[in-house]
């Protein structure tokens, strides 16, 4: 079901965005060599439950923590543990929050250390294409132009590989509402975009091939040739000539900038 939701549904989402890019920002306070799963997982969770909200993830279909939490070759869905990042790691950490009903949803990847420069550059490329498909999330546009967003500069530009079978969603109060949003597509098709509609938009781009397997715990999704991915998201509402973004990346970039074990990933041109 699609729900379209008015102003005030907007500033709730919004709020609850907020909460999570706190969260996403403590993480990138906390990101460094020798740091595990588990304790930006708690730390994530504590944060959340102070602001009065309550995790949008754990328990969501059984999944049992506060992030997802994807290193390296996994794509997305992975499960905090006490295994240490090492220098090198990228992570792909995504957080939703429920506060008065409504969901906020954003994710982000970190380089940790001295990763490899092939390694960045997807990461700058996917970061560059989340925002490539939000300039397309407005009044008139179709799904489409924002999957075609994203294929079109990562595998035609770049050539790396869009993944298939995981997609962004409408959001609300349900963390996962329709329509799907694929990160791949033809423009002028799917659904049309109007004033109402929030959107999770994320692309999930893979430095090798584009299949996924899903790992023995039900949950992590990696890539079939074990090369690294990259995640980026924002929850946005669609605007009249430029979308909404409800969930606020700089609050994070602004911690990365005073970690030192963590590298600023810049936006291509």
């Amino acid at each position: 079901m699609i729900y379209y939701k008015n102003q005030v549904e907007i500033e709730k989402i919004r709020r609850s965005c907020l909460i999570v890019c706190e969260a996403l920002a403590k993480v990138a306070e906390m990101l460094a060599p020798g740091v595990t799963g588990l304790d930006i997982d708690q730390a994530a969770e504590d944060l959340i439950r102070s602001s009065g909200a309550k995790p949008g993830f754990k328990g969501y279909r059984g999944f049992p923590a506060t992030l997802c939490i994807s290193r390296n070759e996994c794509v997305v869905h992975g499960i905090p543990n006490n295994e240490p990042f090492v220098e090198g790691d990228i992570v792909s950490v995504d957080c939703g929050a429920l506060l008065d009903g409504y969901y906020g949803d954003a994710a982000y990847t970190f380089a940790i250390g001295d990763v490899a420069e092939e390694t960045l550059e997807l990461l700058r490329v996917t970061k560059t294409s989340l925002y490539k498909a939000i300039d397309q999330a407005v009044e008139g546009k179709r799904l489409g132009d924002i999957g075609s967003a994203v294929q079109d500069l990562c595998e035609k530009k770049y050539s790396y590989s869009v993944v298939r079978e995981l997609v962004g969603h409408g959001i609300g109060q349900n963390l996962h509402e329709g329509p799907e949003v694929p990160n791949y597509g033809k423009r002028g098709r799917g659904t049309k975009l109007t004033f109402g509609l929030v959107l999770a938009i994320e692309p999930m781009v893979n430095l090798g091939r584009k299949e996924v397997v899903q790992g023995q715990d039900g949950w992590t999704i990696r890539t079939k040739d074990f090369k690294p991915s990259a995640h980026y998201e924002h929850t946005v509402a669609i605007g009249l000539e430029k979308a909404d973004i409800l969930s606020d990346h700089s609050m994070l970039e602004e911690c990365i900038k005073n970690n030192p074990h963590v590298q600023e990933i810049s936006i291509k041109n």
